[in-house]
């Protein structure tokens, strides 16, 4: 966790601390079954336009209030670990203002609980909710209770936990529950299941990885049965996933924060309940759409009758906690105005205002229409909805000459807003908010109260229990794909990309003539490669308070490992075995092993036994969607016959149907019941043609492993990990796991690179022989004979060849990284000679006011950009030119290890465990 992050959470705790001193000590749980008064479920709908016969649940808690300022908390929506001291759920017989109000929660904490995240049965007979505490003043925040899952059945009046197990309800956090149409409940949580025991197999302590923020343990999706059991995580984003809710389909919508590198927004996806279909649904180019422009992202999607999403539209903060609602046809549209490919020609918008209030989404800035909270629709074909709503309020602005101890006190008058008093902000300053429970019916534009606002209080969030259709239940995955039937069992997927040339559904290379062998070698094709690669999950500092040095010149992509590479089949399309569970990005790549797409900015994943199919990539900065399905067609027909081949190829390959892409043919025709080893990763770039045909029309292409294993080709230690086998074993395999890593430290796997011997041979003679020089050693091409400031031979001081020092030694700018670290990817200054020592170069950068120069240093730039190995060509170049002193001295496996470190960030270290604590 940040600095700043944790002050504002240690301000939270203190808070709940003040108002846990106002209130009685904390009281044991009491008997959570009966001993209330019941609410009996309603059997019609009145015509009143403000009354449902039917129970409605709602929380009631103090308004948060800044103990520094004393005005209202703001709460950043990516902050979900909180504790309001006070908050009780409460049940009405019918949403009406006359129905009698009934505390069910304060039996078990009385006023030391909170309560959040209300959710009613299809059927009307129970609520779910998340409730924590009892508060105890007197304990460490993280000593404290966890959010834990509850369920209220109206009938009896009984109030159970659904874990029973006091130390298995603690293991995390659990938020925002859902019923499932199969009888599970989905919810958020930090407990990470699936995840902790990966980290576990990966070598590392089964911690819960952090946001990527750092700031809280992320929230996952998981499910669990009614009685506590059997608990899944079913999404793996590396921050938070939220608000889930249940499509018509059975599938989940939810919210997702997507913060990979390049990122930082709320989006709505969608998936099963087992987390398979995983895709985006809307919004990821749709944020700038709030009041002038604002940045708004989307949270609390519900599905509305006629296939539309309802959501809550807001800023991350400062909105007093509540925004606007929006209504999405998600059916039509992928973003505001980008159809789907099904409805060409439709503009939009897709999204609207749910109400006719005038409701501002600005930050910091008061709205006039007021602001919602919560949103619940009523499903009758009414089109009604529950919300919780404060109108805009204002209050007098305190004289600062009275002594605010006086009594009696000065009095604070509240009015509502207007324009005039909104533009006086010498007399008038925002008021607390006070938000009440609302009907809002859009046959009249007209919003009446059921539960009036009360000062000091905030009613967050009411659902109806109102019976509604239940879903179909979505079975859980086995095996999408037939070739490997033990996929799942080992804990794998498969990602198939039909065609990496398609780009937003059009093409931008010729598909049909770089399919053909005959046509295209294999090294004039743009795209040869795939990376799979896997962020690192970090933990919080308290458990492993590692330094940021880890991260290398720049933060911005985390930490990184790869899992794998796939080859790109001539006509573009990948077939390839990924891990399951796990985070992945997908980087396209050239011969080399350098990126030649934008950075993934969004985590996919996969269940085990999955085949994710894709149509091909995205190009970010263009306004549109790629990542859901139905965004576009895909732009690559593949084969257009079946039975024969296709053109130039081998006839082992046959086209079993139309429209089967080439590494679809190989995998159906490679793959057996006992070895799906063909469509394995390997754990760096490997190449052999399978593809050509015919030797006299065109001879076949020359194969290549760059395998980090290989005695000759990299001196080095390999960065792959113990897990996946090498040659080394006996007998030598290359079977990749799905716990296969390339974790990468410099110290250890690039540094040494720079003081290998690299013994120079004359090749042109067989055997080559050794290349003397004039004292009759052998001549050596290590790195170091020219970049240090000091000529060992000669005993001289000299500038480092290219200004670049690659010595041993700390940093002077960073004690804690090589220099030579710093000297290949961080700006430095230019040196020279001067009276025998090493100076800084200066130049004339300005003139004073009476004309005399200033002087100031002369700069390098980094031959290697954390950008990755293509924007590292001042580096790379060298060793391609033959007639530069430096080609081939480095061989092509070391080559294609350092692009593949440049492409995952240049980190300094890539496994937090490795890097030294702060």
């Amino acid at each position: 966790m940040n600095k700043a992050s944790r002050q504002r959470r240690e301000g939270s705790f203190a808070h709940a601390r003040l108002i846990a001193g106002a209130l009685s000590a904390a009281v044991l749980i009491a008997a959570c079954e009966g001993g209330g008064q019941g609410v009996q479920l309603g059997d019609g709908q009145s015509a009143d336009p403000v009354v449902l016969d039917f129970p409605i649940a709602y929380v009631r808690a103090p308004i948060p209030i800044d103990e520094d300022t004393g005005t209202f908390e703001q709460q950043d929506y990516r902050e979900q670990i909180t504790f309001d001291v006070g908050g009780e759920l409460f049940v009405r017989d019918r949403a009406s203002p006359s129905a009698e109000a009934i505390n069910v929660t304060e039996r078990a904490f009385a006023e030391l609980g909170a309560v959040r995240d209300v959710e009613i049965a299809y059927d009307g007979s129970a609520v779910l909710f998340a409730m924590r505490g009892p508060f105890d003043p007197n304990v460490d925040e993280e000593d404290l209770p966890t959010w834990n899952l509850w369920e209220y059945v109206f009938e009896d009046d009984t109030l159970r936990r659904l874990i029973p197990s006091d130390l298995t309800a603690e293991i995390g956090h659990d938020i925002m529950p859902k019923y499932l149409p199969d009888g599970r409940v989905i919810f958020a949580s930090t407990r990470q299941t699936r995840s902790r025991a990966i980290l576990l197999d990966e070598g590392k302590s089964g911690y819960g990885a952090m946001d990527e923020d750092r700031n809280e343990e992320a929230f996952n999706l998981h499910v669990i049965n009614r009685d506590g059991s059997g608990i899944e995580q079913v999404t793996f984003n590396q921050s938070h996933d939220l608000d889930p809710s249940i499509l018509s389909n059975g599938q989940i919508i939810f919210s997702r924060w997507d913060h990979a590198p390049g990122n930082n927004v709320i989006n709505l996806y969608r998936m099963n309940p087992d987390g398979s279909n995983l895709e985006l649904l809307y919004g990821n180019e749709s944020h700038a759409t709030g009041t002038n422009g604002e940045i708004i992202q989307f949270t609390q999607p519900r599905e509305l009758e006629d296939g539309s999403i309802m959501t809550l539209v807001r800023p991350f903060t400062n909105t007093e906690g509540g925004g606007d609602i929006y209504r999405i046809d998600t059916p039509t549209f992928v973003e505001i105005n980008q159809p789907t490919k099904d409805n060409p020609g439709m503009s939009g918008p897709a999204q609207q205002p749910a109400t006719s209030l005038d409701i501002s989404t600005l930050a910091d800035v008061p709205s006039e229409g007021g602001r919602y909270s919560s949103v619940y629709p009523i499903q009758d074909g009414t089109g009604r909805l529950l919300v919780s709503w404060s109108q805009c309020r204002v209050q007098d602005v305190a004289d600062p000459d009275l002594d605010p101890d006086v009594d009696p006190p000065q009095e604070i008058n509240i009015y509502p807003c207007t324009d005039e008093r909104l533009l006086d902000i010498e007399n008038f300053e925002p008021a607390q908010p006070l938000y009440g429970l609302w009907i809002y019916d859009p046959r009249d534009n007209t919003q009446l109260p059921v539960v009036p606002g009360e000062e000091g209080y905030i009613f967050t969030e009411v659902v109806s229990a109102d019976p509604r259709p239940q879903p179909p239940a979505v079975p859980d995955r086995i095996n999408d794909f037939p070739y490997d039937p033990l996929l799942r069992e080992n804990g794998e997927a498969v990602l198939n990309i039909r065609n990496v040339y398609d780009f937003n559904g059009a093409l931008v290379a010729p598909v049909d003539i770089l399919a053909d062998p005959t046509l295209t070698p294999a090294a004039d094709r743009p795209a040869r490669f795939i990376r799979i690669e896997k962020p690192v999950s970090l933990p919080d500092e308290d458990l492993l308070d590692f330094d940021d040095v880890a991260f290398g010149v720049s933060q911005a992509n985390g930490l990184r490992e790869t899992v794998g590479y796939a080859e790109v089949a001539p006509d573009g399309s990948v077939v390839t075995k990924v891990p399951a569970n796990v985070a992945l990005a997908i980087s396209v790549l050239d011969g080399d092993g350098k990126r030649i797409t934008q950075r993934h900015n969004a985590w996919i994943s996969l269940v085990p036994g999955q085949e994710l199919k894709c149509a091909g990539c995205h190009v970010g900065g263009q306004g549109v969607t790629h990542g859901r399905r139905d965004a576009f067609e895909s732009a690559y027909a593949g084969a257009t016959t079946t039975g024969g081949s296709f053109p130039g190829t081998d006839s082992k390959w046959f086209i079993g149907e139309v429209g089967e892409t080439m590494a679809e043919v190989r995998a159906r025709i490679s793959c057996t019941a006992e070895d799906c080893s063909a469509i394995e990763p390997t754990m760096a770039i490997k190449y052999e043609d399978v593809w050509s045909a015919d030797p006299v029309i065109r001879a076949a292409n020359e194969s290549f492993d760059y395998n980090y294993d290989h005695p000759t080709e990299l001196l080095t230690a390999p960065p792959t990990n113990d897990v996946c086998p090498t040659l080394a074993t006996v007998p030598p395999r290359r079977d990749w796991q799905s716990q296969c890593r390339n974790v990468f430290n410099y110290e250890m796997h690039i540094h040494p690179m720079w003081n290998l011997p690299r013994l120079v041979f004359d090749e042109s003679v067989d055997p080559p022989a050794p290349v003397l020089d004039v004292d009759g050693n052998q001549l050596s091409n290590n790195c170091l004979n020219c970049h240090t400031p000091l000529d060992v031979v000669n005993n001289v001081v000299r500038v480092p060849a290219g200004q670049l020092d690659l010595s041993d030694g700390p940093s002077p700018d960073e004690a804690l990284q090589f220099n030579s670290y710093r000297e290949l990817l961080a700006q430095d200054d230019a040196v020279e000679i001067v009276n025998d020592a090493l100076v800084p170069q200066q130049q004339i950068v300005d003139f004073d006011a009476d004309g005399n120069p200033i002087f100031g240093p002369v700069t390098v730039q980094p031959s290697m950009r954390t950008a990755g190995a293509s924007a590292s060509d001042r580096f790379f170049d060298r060793f391609d030119d033959p007639n530069d002193q430096h080609y081939d001295i480095l061989t092509k496996t070391e080559r294609a290890m350092l692009a593949e470190w440049l492409d995952l960030g240049a980190q300094y270290f890539n496994n937090p465990y490795d890097a030294p604590l702060d």
